[in-house]
């Protein structure tokens, strides 16, 4: 039995990501340290032609991953993880991502992915409408935000100036409310002007 034959009897010839009924993409998931069927899925052209150009990412087609993710195949899973993770500036995929459990394995191999990849779309500090912050932006709060172990409330619409970005957490800023340097979630920001 062939690869493609392989995974088309496993996912009943539906996109392994998306669901889509016209899959027939055969996609080996980077790095190839899995043989066979174990180490690849099956996607429709859309899902296959979005992962190889994050540029062309629809936030809209990658809902259906709320299903999807929960598969018991890894090569799968594993996908499903990096792709909430390059969508986790938005709620919903964010959401997703803190309910989907991977074993300590797929997670590596997930991350590894991620790490090979070198996605800057991924590692950038983007705002709740996916516009990317630089260090010294302004931003605004979206949200009401308690601030914890400061005793305020910083307010949404309060604008935060001269924001520094986390280094290594693409999902954080700092910058001073009521005169505090607080984290804050990219999440609850949007950038000012």
């Amino acid at each position: 039995m062939s690869l493609e034959q392989a995974l088309q009897q496993r996912s009943g010839g539906r996109c392994e990501l998306c669901g889509a009924t016209d899959a027939g993409d055969v996609y080996e998931v980077p790095p190839t340290s899995r043989e066979g069927a174990e180490g690849a899925l099956l996607l429709c052209t859309d899902c296959h032609a979005q992962i190889a150009d994050p540029a062309r990412i629809d936030v809209h087609h990658w809902h259906a991953l709320a299903d999807t993710m929960w598969t018991p195949v890894p090569a799968v899973q594993v996908m499903a993880w990096r792709m909430l993770k390059t969508l986790s500036h938005e709620a919903w995929a964010q959401d997703l991502l803190d309910q989907l459990y991977l074993d300590e394995e797929t997670l590596a191999w997930a991350e590894a992915g991620l790490a090979e990849g070198g996605d800057d779309e991924a590692a950038s500090h983007l705002d709740s409408n996916g516009n990317v912050l630089e260090a010294g932006d302004t931003v605004v709060l979206v949200k009401d935000l308690p601030v914890k172990g400061g005793g305020f409330t910083a307010k949404r619409g309060t604008a935060v100036r001269g924001i520094r970005l986390v280094a290594d957490n693409p999902d954080q800023i700092e910058g001073r409310v009521n005169g505090q340097q607080i984290v804050i979630l990219t999440k609850f920001v949007k950038k000012s002007g």
